[in-house]
């Protein structure tokens, strides 16, 4: 993903460990060049999983500020395969987008089929009359880096006058 991300002369912007997953990432989109803005609260700092080696490391009080400053300076999220952290991060993204707060394309980068079953539970909530098919259709599923960042690049948001409509049964 980050190469991916340093090939389109694109920034990275991601939650500043050094640790897992994200931080091979950030190595990768460093070491290709791209800038790499990193957003971590102080409690996860005291604990040493900052990255050191990114173009900017951001220290805020909480997770909110975080999750908050991540989306100001982001212009979409590609979501990696994760635990319920990034879960989180990636729901919230989506909602902002589906309430109109920020107008931000939202692609989980579906590694060997990780998000399936996240798919498939958008996939009944729109069944259920829970989520709009125009909201569920916002949220690309892409099995590689590359695809993800075209269904960034391609994103259009979209407005629905109600959220859900039960069909009658």
């Amino acid at each position: 993903m980050g190469r991916a991300i340093a090939a389109r002369g694109l920034g990275l912007v991601y939650g500043g460990g050094h640790v897992g997953l994200m931080g091979i990432v950030a190595d990768a989109a460093m070491r290709d060049g791209a800038e790499v803005i990193g957003i971590i609260p102080e409690t996860l700092m005291r604990r040493e999983v900052g990255h050191g080696a990114i173009t900017e490391l951001r220290v805020v009080a909480t997770m909110h500020e975080r999750k908050a400053m991540m989306a100001d300076l982001s212009d979409g999220f590609v979501v990696l395969p994760g635990g319920i952290g990034t879960l989180d991060e990636a729901i919230e993204a989506f909602t902002w987008t589906q309430l109109g707060i920020h107008d931000k394309g939202l692609a989980f980068l579906d590694t060997e089929g990780y998000w399936q079953r996240l798919a498939g539970v958008l996939d009944h909530m729109v069944g259920e009359g829970f989520l709009h098919a125009k909201h569920r259709a916002m949220v690309g599923f892409a099995a590689t880096p590359e695809a993800a960042l075209d269904a960034l690049a391609g994103f259009t948001p979209v407005e629905v006058e109600k959220w859900a409509e039960k069909s009658a049964r």
